[in-house]
């Protein structure tokens, strides 16, 4: 198993306390927030185990990520794994600098504790995700995933293959999951491999899996893949909170209004995008 304690500095404003609010107020969310730590458990996005990590910041800044159990024997991997999860392996000086430039940006870096996004532990974990909650109310979803995690982290695809039936969820759910395991085994659901595909390849490519339709091949790629200029144009609640915001109404239903206002938040239009749904 691997073990240790690892410091991670972060690039540009970061607070702990930030990620964990989200962390306690998002379903899809397996870890725990405080106000003291953050605690991740997540199978290894090479499948090559799992890990629990205990996440805390301390008075300087630094935040110290302990390895607390597991059967994972790269530690470097899983703690780089922790560190993406909630937005750490980003310099995030040139955020900071665009709230700066924008006062309604830098209004809600503020007020939020200059809040990263928390991503899905992998793309493979997110397409599950996807195929578990469709139509379902998000605390039923919750709970049929974690029923399926038993207490650790979620099944690896070879598991998960392993499963003819799953309480709660249909017999076409089920072979939609196997699509995706069988995928993830095959290497398509690679983070890096996405990464470098850029967003519209990588969306395309998700597009491909059973079940995975055109706004979670948009959100597994800006929410699990992680990078931090995507943009997405098919989630209305964002779009609804950007006119709010800005004063801007059009941008609700127009999508040229909305792509020419967010091109004032590149190269982090994905960070902006998870602060203004987080905001009030």
């Amino acid at each position: 198993m691997a073990s240790g304690e690892f410091a991670l500095e972060p690039r540009g404003p970061f607070t702990l306390a930030s990620a964990a609010r989200f962390i306690s107020g998002w379903t899809p969310a397996t870890g725990v927030g405080t106000q003291e730590d953050v605690r991740l458990r997540f199978v290894c996005d090479d499948f090559s185990g799992d890990a629990g990590v205990q996440l805390r910041q301390d008075a300087a800044g630094t935040v110290r990520a302990t390895i607390t159990d597991g059967n994972a024997a790269d530690a470097e991997r899983v703690i780089a794994q922790a560190a993406r999860i909630v937005s750490l392996d980003h310099d995030g000086t040139g955020y900071a600098a665009l709230g700066e430039r924008d006062p309604v940006i830098g209004r809600l870096q503020r007020t939020s504790g200059h809040l990263r996004p928390v991503l899905f532990h992998s793309p493979y974990e997110a397409a599950c995700w996807a195929v578990i909650s469709a139509r379902l109310r998000q605390g039923q979803a919750a709970r049929i995933r974690d029923a399926l995690s038993g207490g650790r982290s979620f099944p690896p695809p070879a598991a998960l293959l392993e499963l003819g039936e799953i309480a709660g969820l249909t017999a076409e759910k089920v072979q939609r999951l196997h699509a995706i395991a069988r995928a993830a085994s095959e290497g398509r659901l690679d983070r890096e491999t996405l990464l470098a595909a850029g967003q519209e390849e990588a969306v395309a490519r998700l597009r491909e899996l059973r079940g995975i339709g055109p706004f979670w091949a948009d959100a597994i790629y800006l929410r699990a893949v992680g990078p931090t200029d995507g943009l997405t144009l098919a989630e209305p609640r964002l779009r609804a909170k950007v006119a709010e915001h800005y004063d801007a109404p059009e941008v609700a239903e127009n999508d040229g209004a909305f792509v020419a206002l967010a091109d004032r938040w590149r190269p982090f239009r994905t960070w902006v995008a998870v602060l203004l749904r987080a905001a009030g």
